[in-house]
């Protein structure tokens, strides 16, 4: 640990003194995600890739001047970003006479998350986990269905209390208007990330790109508007059909962030232990749960919840770009063109140990309810299906509480088992 935050340190330094505040004009194209697409349609993305990245320049900014493109949402999408927190978060790093702070995600994040949100900042390869990337819109710690995007609420929480047993700090100090403007711009990051890559999905998928671009009608444009003149901006009768699908694909994934709030998982209260004798009756049967077939943890987290199961798997940022287009993740020189292009080279994932009493999104019994309802979006580790009876399809939510207390007995075996509430 002192190894990896020396060497931060060092980056930090490295970073700070070589000026990178002053010349940053432009994000960097999703060149990765345009490989992976160019191997798995057997398709060049030359065209594509240089026509998206207009167009999300056009629809974001760039670094030191962030867009929010509300004029193109349907309401009431576009209030989901304030353009004015995402002024405060980007940009050089400095500070006003009043002590308000500006480029506060170069301040606080860009060295491990990287100017894109990629992951890939000059921290990252000293860190296992890897840093996440944003672009994907895929975050493992919060409360909402596996599928579903962090709400705001999430976002904070990390913030606030960081990822224990990773290298996201906690920053429990910060006031809250610079909390809620890095929460703006981590999700702008995430939407624009999103964005790109479902345009160029797009491109070679329905609107004809090959080794050149196809007609203009079908080019993946930003429509262009006069403002002074009144011109509706979302007439769709003057919208070229590339037009529309850009337009189509910034909603549909501002969609998918603004009904976060719908998609949280509810936690039904915790059965009351009254005794110790009870205590343990209910750990009993979570250990016969633990080892079963249905739930089958032993199957990662081994018999005695240390980890040590050899998985061979990865998580799914990497294996996108490696084992689902056919390449070996553990192939270094299969590996090497993604990894030149941005790519962060996979590493095989590793079962959290439970002994240790250290999860990575929070201890307390609901977000544990919820990681074993969910599972973890973007690794191997599944869901169950929520049952009203004791079956072979899946648990009952009393299953999943007993399931709990017994996790929690890895980390409490030298002391007293105790019967507290299980938020604590």
């Amino acid at each position: 640990m002192f190894r990896s935050v020396f060497l931060i340190g060092l980056f930090f330094a490295a970073a700070t003194f070589s000026g990178c505040d002053s010349k940053i004009e432009k994000f960097d194209a999703n060149r990765v995600y345009s490989m992976t697409l160019a191997r798995s349609r057997a398709m060049p993305m030359d065209a594509a890739l240089e026509d998206s990245k207009q167009a999300i320049d056009d629809l974001f900014g760039t670094p030191n001047e962030p867009r929010w493109p509300g004029e193109f949402l349907e309401a009431p999408l576009a209030e989901l970003v304030d353009p004015d927190r995402l002024v405060q978060s980007a940009g050089p790093v400095l500070s006003l006479k009043d002590d308000t702070h500006f480029g506060l995600y170069r301040e606080h994040c860009v060295l491990c998350h990287g100017l894109s949100g990629s992951g890939k900042g000059p921290a990252s390869l000293v860190q296992d986990p890897y840093p996440r990337d944003f672009r994907h819109g895929l975050y493992k710690w919060k409360s909402t269905e596996r599928s579903a995007r962090p709400t705001r609420d999430d976002l904070v929480g990390t913030i606030r209390s960081g990822i224990a047993g990773t290298a996201m700090p906690a920053f429990p100090l910060m006031i809250n208007e610079e909390v809620e403007a890095l929460v703006d711009y981590v999700i702008y990051l995430s939407i624009r990330g999103e964005v790109e890559r479902e345009l160029l999905a797009a491109a070679v998928d329905e609107m004809g790109y090959e080794e050149t671009v196809p007609e203009e009608e079908l080019r993946l444009r930003v429509p262009k508007r006069d403002l002074s003149e009144g011109e509706p901006l979302l007439d769709e009768e003057t919208l070229s059909e590339g037009e529309a699908v850009t337009l189509e694909i910034l909603n549909m994934v501002v969609e998918k962030w603004a009904d976060a709030p719908n998609r949280i998982v509810e936690v039904p209260p915790s059965p009351a232990i009254d005794s110790r004798a009870e205590l343990a009756a209910a750990v009993e049967r979570g250990r016969d749960l633990f080892h079963g077939q249905i739930a089958n943890c032993v199957g990662c987290h081994d018999q005695e919840g240390l980890g040590q199961t050899i998985t061979l798997d990865y998580d799914d940022w990497t294996k996108e770009y490696s084992s689902r287009i056919g390449v070996t993740p553990s192939d270094k020189e299969a590996m090497q063109p993604f990894v030149d292009a941005g790519a962060m080279m996979p590493r095989i994932i590793q079962p959290r140990a439970l002994t240790d009493g250290v999860f990575h999104g929070g201890s307390d019994g609901e977000t544990l309810y919820r990681r074993i309802k969910e599972g973890i979006a973007g690794t191997p580790m599944p869901g169950v299906e929520v049952v009203p009876t004791p079956s072979h399809q899946g648990l009952t939510t009393e299953q999943i509480w007993d399931l709990i207390r017994y996790i929690r007995s890895f980390a409490r075996r030298q002391s007293e088992p105790t019967l507290a509430g299980e938020s604590e």
